[in-house]
């Protein structure tokens, strides 16, 4: 990126990203305008589209990869360290609270339906979101197995698509209800599943 080829211009353009995300957080996309971005991270309206030549879209379209960055760094240390059960059930404490505490609006989905999901890059980010979290959870079901405490027959991938896939399901019905139990049920039914396929005794 010409423009944010050095290092001061890479900070310079992570901060008004970072900001931009925390005003469109507080505010929403709809009513954000770029003027509002443009007061907390002081920054002018030339510096801005100096950064971000395609305007308010290009900007959105950043901010949706921050948060989708953001989703999968709230997990951590827990998403990267899966190797017991204890591991696990912080981990699950972990996304619960995560999403209690976001509620019922989703900055990244609000994004998406701001860029629209179907431009290929907004479907880029999703596709790399959703490969980066299964890849996790798969790696923390081969430590599992590695640990001795799940079957070596277990199909790791097809079950972390389908945890992945349960707690997407429970997110989609907490944010239209405003109740975590279907989230909590997906992820406590998911890793009892785990727990049902113990390695054989040796």
């Amino acid at each position: 990126m010409p423009y944010a080829s050095t290092a001061k211009g890479r900070a310079t353009r992570a901060r008004i990203v970072e900001g931009a995300a925390s005003v469109l957080r507080e505010r929403g996309v709809a009513l954000t305008t770029l003027d509002d971005i443009r007061a907390p991270t002081g920054t002018s309206k030339s510096q801005l589209f100096h950064y971000f030549p395609g305007g308010k879209d290009e900007l959105l379209l950043e901010v949706a990869q921050f948060e989708a960055d953001r989703v999968l760094a709230d997990q951590q240390p827990h998403l990267g360290r899966l190797d017991s059960w204890e591991s696990w059930t912080r981990w699950r404490n972990t996304v619960v609270e995560r999403y209690e505490q976001q509620g019922d609006e989703c900055p990244l989905g609000s994004l998406f339906m701001q860029v629209g999901r179907s431009r290929p890059g907004a479907r880029a980010i999703v596709v790399e979101l959703m490969r980066q979290w299964q890849q996790d959870l798969a790696r923390g079901i081969r430590a599992l197995q590695e640990n001795g405490l799940v079957s070596p027959a277990l199909e790791v991938d097809r079950t972390a698509a389908a945890l992945l896939a349960g707690i997407q399901g429970g997110v989609a019905i907490m944010m239209s209800t405003g109740d975590s139990a279907h989230l909590k049920a997906a992820l406590d039914n998911g890793i009892d599943h785990l727990r049902s396929t113990p390695a054989p005794r040796v």
